[in-house]
């Protein structure tokens, strides 16, 4: 469908579901005595909040799951495996940024290069960043300015985070392309009851100051949520030992290189508001803003000083972000027919830059310094609820993304200034069917069909069972399903013209594919207080997108290539028990064997083995403790330098390393707490990726005001 015709029935359908808004409402103030709507979702384990089946909301509790059937049902209700987040998750374990919430889930790895801010990756079960689609609020915000189109966690703060679902394995059948290893789902806090208006300030190591205000709340049918942040860090060196004693051996090294720090700034402003328009007609509006300003110093730029190639070196990425979506919610037959359409923009603007001199005295620029991509998406889906007969989902949802670099420097090596511009449009359909048998056998099915203008035409699909074992508390779910990932529109059309390196978009690069299953058993005993079990995942990748290189005349050009497979597996295991009603105990183990299947190779920054252990505990009324002990495995990665003089990408080899946390929190009065948190408590040196060191012993503290 053509996207003006898109459009145009996007906005057909807002003008009758606004028409019939008006309507009902008119009915109602008739109606001299209100009736409710009965909750659609009549299970009695689901809290009987006005249901909302096609929308995430951040009201369900920990067993019920929005996003992996785009309708909340329990999760033990469908084979997908999973992991929520809530918000009193995050606030209790003082997480401030996503990538730190992340770091510590099943199946994860993150990776950043040096403090806070620096730019971060996420690899779920093996698979590459770029093929892992993060949403918020239901619009999709994968980085299309980057090279990869891998989503970066650096910039995003975990303030009026609602929740946050992880699903693990191949979920392109409801959610498209780059949804190939699965989904990271969040969502905006909800405003309820009455204004709750907060402050919060800390402070602590590396120069680290934030603060935090907003208020949240409702007003008869209106809910919002507001919040402020700023976060500033400054000083932390992210160069090992082992680089600065290697550069030193050819090169002399001051006081004042091994002291540069990284400088980090960051703006963000959240915005939720609901209008519950009916009883059975709702609007919503979410905005995320975020601005940073990323300063570092690592150790290549070190190399380049040391080289006699620039001096005083600096790498400065400013960064400028926008997340907007609208969506109008009808319930329609007395709840059996809930649909939802959706508006969203986003837009992500970058500025790349080294500061600093060259060996000729100019400007240190040589890189593209300008990129900036944007998506427009509009969406529609709806639910039928067939009664005891299940529930068939569909939907549609369409894509226009852009993208633009431009590099107008004609100096240092580049010969002449240059620029990229290109754009694609994505066109899909999806469907599902849930349903149970004698609430035994659960399960959901789903195929989606995507077309893209650039890479063309694919079809996924999925099927996720579960089967309760009546009397035992054990469950088996089972997933099996297809994926797919498309390559960016840099892969696709990015240039680069350099006096000794060129790089190359390549338009005929199809997109990577996947097929992958699991199999998990879950048991619960002692009343629901103990709950465990475990997960083989096994995946098989083929079309590889990988950087390829030619050389000719002197000169390297660099592009991508579809060139290799790969095939990982593994483990996935969790306990939480529930000691007491004041106590509480997480473990998860994640074990991953990811390899090129073309040469046997191991894939880069995917360690064997991950652990974490999370405790809780309240042993007062208004005094909460936490604390968590994470340990990664080693791993190949890149090399900083070759020993040699050659050049691979697995000669480097990541040192294992495990950390511990500990936080507290004490509620003083009704309007003041006091907070204090302290992380890597053990001082463990350690990198991840190699060549950048990670932040050692620190503490932090504040204190929050709330009415």
């Amino acid at each position: 469908m053509p996207f003006r015709a898109l459009l145009l029935t996007g906005a057909s359908f807002f003008s009758t579901l606004l028409v019939t808004a008006t309507a009902q409402a008119a009915e109602t103030v008739v109606n001299t005595k209100k009736t409710a709507v009965p909750p659609v979702v009549r299970n009695a384990d689901v809290p009987t909040v006005r249901a909302i089946l096609s929308e995430h909301t951040d009201t369900w509790p920990e067993t019920i799951t929005v996003s992996a059937a785009r309708r909340p049902i329990k999760a033990d209700e469908i084979g997908t495996a999973m992991t929520i987040i809530t918000e009193q998750q995050i606030q209790t374990q003082q997480r401030r940024t996503l990538s730190d919430t992340l770091a510590r889930q099943p199946g994860l790895n993150v990776v950043r290069t040096g403090g806070m801010g620096g730019t971060t990756a996420i690899y779920m079960r093996g698979t590459n960043s770029n093929e892992v689609k993060v949403r918020l609020d239901g619009m999709d915000v994968n980085d299309g300015s980057s090279a990869s189109g891998a989503f970066d966690p650096a910039q995003f703060m975990a303030d009026g985070m609602g929740r946050i679902e992880i699903l693990r394995g191949p979920q392109s059948g409801l959610y498209g392309a780059d949804a190939m290893a699965g989904v990271i789902d969040m969502t905006t806090a909800k405003g309820q009851g009455r204004i709750k208006p907060f402050v919060r300030v800390e402070g602590g190591s590396y120069g680290t100051f934030n603060q935090a205000f907003g208020a949240r709340g409702s007003l008869d049918r209106f809910h919002y949520n507001f919040e402020l942040s700023h976060y500033r860090q400054v000083g932390f060196h992210a160069i090992p030992r082992y680089i600065e004693r290697y550069i030193s051996s050819f090169s002399n090294v001051t006081k004042e290189q091994r002291e540069r720090g990284n400088t980090y700034d960051n703006r963000s402003a959240n915005v939720r508001m609901d209008y519950d328009v009916t009883d059975n007609f709702d609007l919503g509006l979410t905005s995320r803003l975020m601005q940073s300003n990323y300063r570092s110093y690592g150790s290549y730029d070190m190399m380049d000083e040391a080289y006699g190639d620039a001096q005083h070196e600096r790498e400065r990425t400013i960064q400028n972000e926008a997340i907007v979506r609208g969506t109008a919610h009808l319930r329609s037959w007395g709840g059996l027919f809930d649909q939802v359409i959706g508006l969203g923009y986003m837009t992500n603007w970058r500025n790349f830059a080294y500061t600093g001199t060259g060996e000729d005295g100019g400007a240190r620029l040589y890189d593209p310094n300008y990129y900036r991509s944007s998506r427009l998406k509009i969406d529609w889906h709806g639910t039928l609820d067939l009664k005891k007969y299940g529930s068939l989902l569909v939907g549609a949802e369409h894509f226009h993304e852009t993208y633009y670099s431009n590099q107008s420097d004609s100096t240092g090596t580049n010969d002449a200034p240059y620029s990229a511009r290109a754009n694609m449009d994505t066109t899909a359909g999806y469907g599902q069917y849930q349903g149970n048998w004698n609430q035994i056998l659960y399960g959901a099915a789903n195929v989606r069909y995507d077309s893209n203008s650039r890479y063309g035409h694919y079809v996924t699909w999925r099927v996720a069972p579960a089967i309760h074992i009546p009397g035992t508390g054990t469950v088996i779910k089972a997933s099996a399903g297809s994926g797919f990932h498309g390559p960016s529109l840099y892969q696709l059309f990015g240039k680069l013209n350099g006096s000794y390196y060129n790089y190359q978009g390549n338009q005929k690069l199809r997109a990577e594919r996947l097929i992958g299953y699991d199999v998990t058993v879950e048991q619960k005993l002692a009343h629901d207080r103990v709950h465990f079990g475990a997960t083989w995942y096994e995946n098989h990748v083929r079309n590889l997108i990988q950087s390829s290189m030619t050389y000719s005349n002197y000169s390297t050009t660099y592009s991508y290539a579809n060139v290799d497979r790969a095939r990982m597996f593994g483990v996935e295991a969790f306990l939480n028990w529930k000691a007491l009603d004041n106590l509480e105990f997480n473990l998860n183990y994640t074990w991953t064997h990811a390899r090129d299947a073309t040469d046997d190779q191991p894939l880069q920054r995917r360690p064997q083995h991950k652990f974490n252990f999370n405790t809780t505990w309240k042993p007062i009324k208004d005094l909460t403790l936490s604390g968590n002990i994470l340990y990664v495995s080693g791993w190949r990665d890149y090399p900083v330098y070759a020993a040699s003089g050659s050049y691979c990408e697995i000669c480097a080899k990541g040192h294992g390393y495990f950390t511990i946390d500990v936080a507290a929190n004490y509620q003083i009065n009704r309007f003041l707490s006091v907070f204090a948190r302290a992380d890597n408590l053990l001082n463990r040196q350690f990198e991840n990726p190699v060549g950048y060191l990670q932040q050692g012993r620190a503490g932090y503290g504040g204190f929050t005001l709330s009415y």
